[in-house]
């Protein structure tokens, strides 16, 4: 059975952190497009960044992307295709508003599955309950930080009273069909019976707690879509390793410093402000060769001319350090601001982050690598900092932490791994088992 292109919107650049050798498209015209269509990979992403958007921005946004798509697409005579919404695990982010705009580009669709599960997260979905792992306990996603989030804040980790919720009653948690583990391990014929009989966007959330769970799953979804059913995704990211199916990475994580240019030392930029990436930067500030450089976020607020003082304060830190062959890590403060709405919260992070990417501008242009940690971060890395339309993903570091590298012909950083760090992955340890990785010490 042939497998469809497998087409990613992904609303930050995190998303293909379980898979690898396949295309990140940080630009979505229609020739860009067909640069993903047209790659021999099975599947390619489409980098959004829609989760640092306000709801109405990210609408117009997926809406674009879509319909370009479908140029794209007839171009490129492509009609066996499945199209994903990848988004967090964690269950923050656009939702339904994604999605409806898909349905509405692209469809008509027989369902969307809501599939959070991402093993490598330590995330999973038993009797349709959401949890994450938490010092070793499983916890409900409601429980957690994350469901305090200021944008995306959430109070049902049941995922049908998560959807009536999202959704503002639109779809009833009683409307939800519920894909059980037992009918994922049961008869696969059964299964794909099952999903056959879905039509008008039924929306259906998923059980999984171990990747054979969505092998499982995926295959019979891959022998209903054969058969002519068309299914939309919003997934987290574990659901593309089913969908896509391919062999080991070319280079193990492990060897990832063959990628290093010249072994030189790099550059680590921390954005995100969850705990675990608290954490993380801390015990990195402990490796060797390390240089810890905070940006006072809040002087933004002084005056005009704060931004040009923190900008050139940064960049001398960074050379200096630089030139004693040392890796500077750039950080935002930690104290959380309060702002009187939403709009002039993600004001002020566009701010914050378009101060980040002056300073990654100005690196030394002969740094052996980059790592970027936090979601946004990572995006503004690829289409700001970096200024790139499409990067190859060389695959993992570590479990959920991805790698690209730049173009031969990049301005600036020609041939340069770039490791993409999620603020939620991996536990205190793992920013700086990436950095040793990178400087083969790992």
């Amino acid at each position: 059975m042939p497998t469809p292109k497998i087409i990613v919107l992904d609303d930050d650049p995190t998303g293909s952190q379980t898979v690898h050798s396949c295309l990140l498209l940080m630009r979505w015209d229609v020739e860009t497009l067909l640069l993903g269509l047209r790659d021999a990979a099975p599947i390619f992403f489409v980098l959004t960044n829609t989760r640092a958007m306000t709801a109405e921005n990210a609408l117009h946004t997926t809406r674009e992307v879509c319909q370009n798509l479908k140029q794209a697409l007839a171009i490129a005579q492509i009609t066996d295709f499945l199209i994903v919404s990848r988004s967090d695990s964690t269950l923050r982010g656009h939702y339904p508003v994604e999605t409806d705009a898909i349905a509405q580009e692209l469809g008509s669709f027989d369902a969307h599955f809501l599939t959070p599960a991402f093993f490598e997260g330590g995330r999973f979905t038993k009797d349709s309950v959401h949890y994450l792992m938490v010092n070793g306990v499983p916890t409900p996603v409601h429980e957690t930080e994350f469901a305090k989030d200021s944008v995306f804040a959430f109070s049902h980790s049941y995922l049908p009273d998560y959807v009536e919720e999202k959704t503002e009653g639109k779809i009833k948690a009683t409307q939800v069909e519920r894909i059980l583990l037992e009918d994922v391990r049961s008869d696969q014929e059964a299964l794909r019976q099952r999903l056959i009989q879905f039509h008008d966007n039924q929306c259906a959330v998923v059980d999984a707690e171990t990747q054979e769970d969505l092998n499982q799953f995926a295959a019979a979804i891959l022998a209903a879509a054969s058969q002519g059913k068309r299914f939309l995704f919003r997934s987290a990211a574990s659901l593309l390793t089913a969908l896509a199916a391919l062999p080991p990475q070319p280079v193990p994580s492990e060897d990832m410093a063959s990628y290093t240019r010249n072994g030189k030392p790099g550059a680590v930029i921390v954005g995100s402000h969850v705990q675990k990436t608290t954490e993380q930067f801390e015990e990195l500030l402990k490796a060797e060769a390390i240089v810890g450089i905070e940006i006072e976020v809040s002087r933004l607020l002084e005056d005009l001319q704060a931004r040009s003082r923190l900008l050139q304060e940064a960049l001398e830190q960074v050379h200096a350090a630089h030139a004693e062959g040392k890796t500077p890590v750039i950080y935002t403060s930690r104290q959380e601001l309060s702002f009187d709405d939403v709009q002039t919260r993600l004001d002020f992070g566009t701010a914050v982050s378009d101060l980040l990417m002056d300073i990654e501008k100005g690196l030394p242009a002969d740094i052996g690598f980059l790592i970027s940690k936090g979601g946004i971060t990572s995006n503004d890395t690829l289409s700001n900092g970096l200024a790139l339309t499409a990067a190859r993903l060389l695959g993992q570091i570590l479990p959920g932490v991805s790698v690209i590298i730049t173009p031969d012909d990049h301005p600036q950083f020609p041939k340069m791994p770039v490791v993409l760090f999620p603020g939620n992955v991996g536990d205190r340890h793992a920013l700086a088992a990436a950095y040793q990785r990178l400087r083969g010490k790992g």
